[in-house]
């Protein structure tokens, strides 16, 4: 089976700092793209940072400039080093893989189990 497992989520004032790590673990041959998704309260979930395989990056229009996402192929291990953090950035982050296992040549989606952030004074 494979595993997306987060961490880095907690609290922070507004104007702070939180890096998140999120994990993929298992039998994987190839991960085409790793990235974030958040979901707050009352709110669809939304995709907040991509990086494809390629080293291409994607970006929310509201976090372009505040947050940062890299990965660690070595490690299978994806990064959002977010700044200049805002109220409005409260969400439960979920990681996101786009890869394929080695046992089956097929390209499938997984989701981490989330970590929440809270962004308040």
């Amino acid at each position: 089976q494979v595993q997306l497992v987060e961490s880095g989520g907690g609290s922070v004032q507004p104007g702070g700092s939180l890096r998140l790590s999120c994990t993929a673990s298992g039998s994987i041959f190839s991960i085409n793209a790793m990235g974030w998704h958040r979901q707050a309260p009352g709110k669809e979930r939304e995709s907040v940072a991509i990086v494809t395989n390629g080293g291409s990056t994607n970006y929310a229009d509201s976090v372009k400039g505040r947050f940062t996402i890299s990965g660690d192929n070595a490690k299978n291990t994806v990064y959002l080093q977010m700044n200049s953090l805002k109220v409005e950035d409260t969400a439960v982050y979920y990681c996101y893989g786009k890869l394929m296992r080695s046992s089956l040549p097929v390209v499938k989606e997984y989701w981490g189990k989330g970590t929440p952030v809270t962004v308040s004074s």
